[in-house]
């Protein structure tokens, strides 16, 4: 399988005024097309910052990202945003969601920013509240809707342009067991639908272990990268 992302020798210190804080020191990592990743790590392990990193919403102070092939250094602001649009999808622990639009418009948002018609990107979003269940729910707003149906609104909203791959800050943490379970599943079931690939962040060793790899972080550094305990149950 074609590595979709690439991570070389990443660097994270924030700066304030003479104040130095590290927070990545030197992780290199790789992900391939269709793989699930799960990225492990305590509170404050510099988990989320790489998520950030690898979906180019921050910049490392040193080493790079390439991203099916294209240094994410070397692209301008627009041609980054229009990458991000294209072919990411974006998915937190909280939804975020615009409180004022619809199921249907938050879902369509970015294939309007992408250029496409309201007609068209209404009926491609129709069709993706219906693979999560919610095609009841496409004219209603955020605020009338559970937890979990709010964060499928959402991944119907990452997933929605085909992304190559999609990455997840704590998908789940803020659901109740039941619900994240569902969550995982769904997630799952569209991946394997659409070949797409998820680097989900997260604490919860549970969920971790449901990926194909696992890559733990502790202090800002890469500890470990191995298969998942369900996939090295799952060899022959």
């Amino acid at each position: 399988m074609q590595d979709v992302l690439i991570c070389r020798n990443i660097n994270k210190t924030y700066q304030d005024g003479s104040n130095a804080t590290p927070v990545l020191h030197d992780i290199s990592l790789s992900i391939k097309a269709g793989e699930h990743v799960a990225i492990l790590g305590s509170s404050g392990s510099g988990k989320s910052t790489l998520l950030h990193i690898l979906g180019g919403l921050d910049k490392p102070s040193s080493g790079d990202v390439e991203f099916n092939g294209k240094s994410l250094s070397k692209l301008s602001g627009n041609t980054l945003a229009k990458l991000r649009n294209d072919e990411m999808g974006f998915i937190y622990q909280f939804h975020h969601l615009l409180g004022e639009f619809t199921a249907l418009e938050n879902v369509a948002m970015p294939l309007r920013i992408r250029g496409l018609s309201t007609k068209a990107a209404h009926n491609k979003a129709k069709l993706m509240l219906d693979e999560v269940g919610l095609s009841h729910r496409v004219d209603h707003l955020p605020s009338t809707m559970s937890g979990g149906e709010r964060q499928r609104v959402a991944i119907a909203r990452a997933l929605v342009t085909e992304p190559s791959v999609v990455l997840a800050d704590e998908p789940t943490g803020n659901l109740d067991d039941t619900t994240g379970e569902q969550i995982y599943k769904l997630l799952t079931s569209l991946s394997e639908k659409k070949g797409t690939a998820f680097v989900v962040v997260t604490h919860d060793i549970l969920l971790a272990e449901k990926m194909d790899r696992v890559l733990k972080i502790k202090d800002g550094r890469l500890v470990s990268q191995a298969l998942s305990k369900e996939s090295q149950n799952a060899r022959p």
